[in-house]
């Protein structure tokens, strides 16, 4: 592949995110339809049961941990000119992953009353036959989400993002119009999600990918052939996925499963609502810039460019921990606001308490966000290096950790807000310990550089989040267009202050907004 054709890091970054913000904006706009369509209680309370069955099945079978393997693998074929053994290889993996998909939807179909029964807790028996239906409403859409998940990661491995980045944008779509038109159009209630998120998987993680990787040129025979080296080389790889934990991934299955236990109404959906609000600087710095930088660390680690690699990791993990920084900055000053915003409609504003207690555990949420930024480069750059034993143990460890935390939460506290602190420090201790490791597999990684980011922009994101705590008291809103237009404004305030505060320090992150603004000068 030739440098003109080649799509840089910060291209690729720059697509990758803009598609993330989409997808993570469609995402509060399905929770904004739920909220103001069904309000916050027990039929909320039971989609989000119904949706951990799909949940455990996409964790079971590694989900993300699938592409992660398998881009290095294909990757290597691929640069290397060995196209034809790519495409077998590739052949056999989905295939594979097919057979194993079905039969897990089989048995979670079969089990599905036992499971969401083990999930109720202490919720009341009116939630199970709801969770029931919608569960088996959603189970086949894993079939498009596992088999998907490696069609879309040869496009990734050949420098396609437009593929991926709309997969997910088509599935929130889905949710959204199924939520807003089947209520309407077939009386439908709170299973109107359930229908919407599958058509909206099978078309946008199944059919897309398909279609993108016809336009590309691709090869598939089905195939069990498990002696070709790539196939082997795939499975050493996702074995130890498959056998640990990855926290990311758990955590929101733990936290609803430990939220049942407090066993008030609403409180599975406040915490699931402002976890969604947490995951979207997540997904849109933390996830899109690590995926974006993943296939060029693949490739640095197949030519033996350690320097390359190592700059590339430092450079991309200072960036979102910055963006990250100044993101959880915003949504603790502005929590109350951007929650009433967001969610404060229709059948919602009848529980206006639990619109509270979803900013107040949104507040605590903000804390961790630069630190789960953190986690999808560090764990993409051992997946490059091709080991995914060490960091998948890791995850499985503070999973543990995770879990002891909530038990300890659930037994000293009646408050349910305990549980978002569990999964902060946990967040914390995960971050921590991928960089130490990662650290002794590839030499130093610019530690001191690092260290000055998160100094700096904690310093900036205090001033940030007073500034913007201030304004808005002194503005203080009444009425719902004036708090939007209040958030909008003192957002960009916000925004505007954590950037002057870090360019007066002299941090090279800052060029990031530097670059943005030259963007949209240029433009208009």
């Amino acid at each position: 592949m030739s440098e003109s054709d080649r799509i840089s890091v910060s291209k690729a970054g720059g697509i990758m995110v803009a598609a993330m913000l989409l997808s993570r904006l469609l995402g509060l706009v399905r929770d904004t339809v739920m909220f103001g369509q069904f309000g916050v209680g027990l039929d909320t309370d039971a989609y989000r049961l119904a949706i951990l069955i799909p949940d455990m099945i996409f964790m079971l079978v590694a989900g993300g941990g699938l592409s992660s393997a398998f881009i290095p693998v294909f990757s290597e074929y691929w640069h290397n000119d060995k196209r034809e053994e790519a495409w077998r290889v590739f052949s056999v993996v989905v295939t594979l992953t097919s057979i194993v998909a079905v039969v897990l939807i089989a048995i979670a179909w079969i089990f599905t009353p036992q499971i969401i029964r083990y999930f109720q807790d202490v919720k009341p028996d009116a939630v199970v036959p709801d969770a029931i239906f919608m569960s088996r409403v959603l189970l086949p859409a894993q079939f498009a989400f596992l088999v998907g998940s490696v069609l879309l990661a040869t496009l990734y491995a050949r420098r396609n993002f437009w593929g991926p980045a709309l997969a997910p944008n088509v599935y929130n779509f889905g949710i959204i119009l199924g939520a807003a038109i089947l209520p309407w159009a077939m009386g439908f209630g709170v299973e109107s999600m359930a229908w919407g998120a599958l058509v909206g998987a099978l078309i946008g993680n199944l059919m897309l990918p398909a279609l993108m990787m016809l336009r590309e040129g691709s090869s598939f025979r089905p195939s069990v052939d498990t002696s070709l080296p790539g196939v082997r080389k795939f499975f050493m790889l996702l074995l130890p996925v498959l056998l640990g934990f990855s926290l990311p991934s758990v955590a929101g299955i733990i936290t609803q499963k430990f939220a049942s236990s407090y066993g008030t109404d609403g409180v599975n959906t406040v915490l699931a609502a402002a976890n969604n609000l947490m995951q979207a600087p997540l997904g849109i710095f933390g996830q899109s810039l690590a995926l974006a930088a993943f296939p060029v660390l693949a490739e640095f680690v197949s030519t033996q460019r350690m320097d390359l690699y190592r700059d590339q990791v430092g450079k991309t993990l200072r960036t979102v921990l910055y963006l990250g920084m100044a993101s959880g900055a915003l949504m603790f000053s502005l929590a109350p606001q951007i929650v009433n915003v967001l969610y404060g409609y229709g059948a919602a504003m009848e529980t206006p308490d639990q619109l509270v207690a979803v900013a107040d555990c949104l507040r605590i949420y903000a804390v961790g966000i630069f630190a789960w930024c953190a986690q999808p480069v560090l764990m993409r750059g051992f997946f490059s290096l091709q080991k995914t034993f060490l960091p998948v143990a890791v995850g499985t460890v503070m999973t543990a950790v995770f879990i002891s935390l909530c038990v300890w939460a659930v037994k000293v506290s009646p408050d349910f807000r305990m549980l978002p602190w569990a999964s902060n420090v946990a967040a914390f201790g995960l971050a921590i310990t991928l960089f130490v490791a990662l650290e002794r597999e590839v030499g130093a990684l610019d530690r001191k550089g690092i260290l000055l980011t998160i100094a700096g922009t904690a310093l900036a994101g205090v001033i940030t989040g007073a500034v913007s705590n201030g304004a808005m008291h002194i503005w203080n809103p009444q009425r719902k267009l004036s708090e939007i237009a209040a958030l909008a404004v003192i957002g960009l305030l916000g925004i505007w202050v954590f950037y002057g505060v870090t360019r007066f320090l002299g941090m090279s992150e800052a060029s990031y907004f530097d670059r943005a603004f030259k963007r949209l000068a240029r433009k208009s």
